[in-house]
């Protein structure tokens, strides 16, 4: 078995210089959390796999992400740093690898433009393209949103998960825009289809409440990684005893 990952989602509000990190429920009800460069390197100490920072209103606001807060945070931990929020071109890509990301992350963008997808693989390689997938339970199958939640889209997400996989992607995280925010557990049966009809690794998001959701997500779900944000940013469980929960449980993570 592979080791699992666990990675801290920050979704970031830039509205005041220095950025804050910001939950919400259902991609509203927006609350405080912390200063994002201080929530990373807590995180780093206290065992982060990865982090993924999401500058929550740059794709609604039409404006570029985030540089200041990634330069400031690859200064200070030495974990994969994967950005996303804003990006619309390889040039935003450059830029964004180049203040010290690991990774970026989009999710309008690529639908709105999918050659983005393949360029930016072809570029800096498919490591580094993680592809966000927004999606909501609609009858018998599941939307992609984009900009931030707020705009639905026709398209089926286990259709468009098979597509970024063709054009280059090397990573897909998959939040659940149902149970967001809710605590109730990740949307297994979302996460393990998206798992099953795909080859690169998944993120599972949305949901998570304790850590037996998050064994669920890789035993039940098949995902790869977990993110997770309420349950970190207040000091529900932090991220040792989740590790040592799951090790415990017999999945293999980095200690």
């Amino acid at each position: 078995m592979l080791t699992k990952r666990i990675i801290p989602c920050l979704d970031c509000d830039l509205s005041v210089p220095e950025g804050r990190v910001v939950k919400g429920i259902k991609f509203k009800q927006i609350r405080y959390a912390g200063e994002p460069a201080e929530l990373a390197k807590k995180y780093y100490a206290d065992g982060a796999d990865e982090l993924i920072f999401l500058d929550i209103t740059a794709s609604h606001e039409r404006r570029e992400t985030m540089m200041h807060v990634i330069e400031r945070t690859a200064n200070q931990v030495f974990i994969p740093l994967t950005i996303g929020g804003g990006i619309k071109t390889v040039e935003d890509i450059r830029k964004i690898l180049k203040a010290g990301a690991d990774k970026i992350t989009i999710n309008t963008a690529a639908i709105k433009n999918p050659g983005l997808i393949k360029k930016g693989a072809k570029k800096f390689g498919n490591q580094c393209i993680v592809v966000a997938i927004d999606a909501k339970r609609t009858e018998n199958k599941w939307i992609c949103y984009i900009y931030g939640g707020r705009t639905p889209t026709q398209i089926d997400a286990l259709e468009w998960a098979r597509e970024v996989e063709k054009l280059g992607a090397g990573e897909i995280m998959l939040t659940s825009m149902d149970r967001d925010g809710t605590k109730l557990g990740y949307d297994l049966e979302l996460t393990r289809a998206i798992s099953e009809a795909v080859n690169i690794p998944v993120i599972a998001s949305g949901g998570v409440g304790n850590p037996q959701h998050i064994y669920d997500a890789f035993v039940k779900g098949k995902a790869d990684a977990a993110l997770a944000a309420s349950i970190f940013h207040f000091d529900e469980y932090p991220i040792s005893d989740v590790k040592k929960f799951l090790n415990e449980k017999g999945i293999e993570v980095r200690l």
